[in-house]
């Protein structure tokens, strides 16, 4: 019986076997720099095929309430020991605010309070981490398609890049969407996880949701949105965190 290989089952594989090979350094393909270029060359191919092939604004499967999963998982960060986020989590998040600099006509932020005055989305959907697992959720909150416009991205704008306030193993996390996932209906800036306000191990007070990209591209614990026209200066230029340090892929999509 033949075996259907889906694009999340590929991303999981080849992601976790380029993680086992640059993360050891015990093997020379890991190491090979022409290995390196195929599996960008790959990638870039794949992201490429998806945008002609399927339409900008598809949206990812949403689900009735009865499917929504018991216990919704924690994966990577899931309490920030940082004196800063700490002192958030003391306050309740009073002061938190969310910040959008770069390529942006008008620089601003958004406290918690602001960003629920917005326009909201609340949409269940299914969490695909690279590892295997999944899990089924309500989310909700402003479309960041919404907060763009409310900051007037300038014309040169191509890359979306997600600051989070969380260190995990080492480096402050951080991802990226292109402008495509960045204005996609589904694409929004989640306070609340099943009706309620986001427990700390899910990323409070704010985090991404993407929903036609892995879980690893849905940054927690948001802080800040740059709009900029390149990555080549951000991190180690490969735009996200698991990126720089294991190979993921940039482009996710399902």
């Amino acid at each position: 019986m033949s075996r259907i290989i889906s694009r999340r089952n590929m991303l999981t594989t080849t992601a976790a076997a380029a993680g086992t090979v640059l993360l050891t350094g015990c093997d020379e393909l890991g190491r090979s720099e022409g290995f390196r270029k195929v599996l960008h060359s790959a990638e870039k191919l794949t992201f490429r095929a998806q945008r002609l092939i399927t339409d900008r604004n598809t949206l990812a499967r949403e689900f009735p309430a009865s499917d929504m999963s018991p216990i919704f998982r924690a994966n990577g960060s899931t309490m920030p020991g940082a004196a800063p986020y700490q002192k958030h989590l003391a306050e309740r998040f009073a002061n938190w605010r969310l910040a959008i600099d770069g390529l942006v006509q008008t620089p601003r932020s958004w406290s918690l309070a602001e960003l629920r005055a917005m326009p909201q989305r609340a949409q269940i959907t299914r969490h695909d981490c690279v590892e295997g697992w999944s899990a089924i959720g309500e989310w909700t909150g402003p479309q960041l398609s919404a907060i763009l416009d409310a900051a007037g991205v300038k014309e040169d704008a191509k890359f979306v890049v997600f600051r989070c306030a969380d260190t995990y193993n080492g480096g402050r996390y951080y991802e990226s969407v292109d402008m495509v996932d960045a204005r996609h209906p589904q694409t929004i800036v989640a306070h609340s996880l099943n009706g309620e306000p986001l427990p700390e191990k899910n990323g409070a007070p704010l985090r991404m949701r993407i929903e036609r990209q892995l879980g690893y591209k849905h940054a927690k614990y948001l802080t800040g949105i740059e709009v900029v026209d390149t990555l080549e200066n951000i991190g180690e230029c490969k735009g996200g965190y698991w990126e720089d340090r294991s190979g993921y892929q940039w482009y996710a999509g399902m």
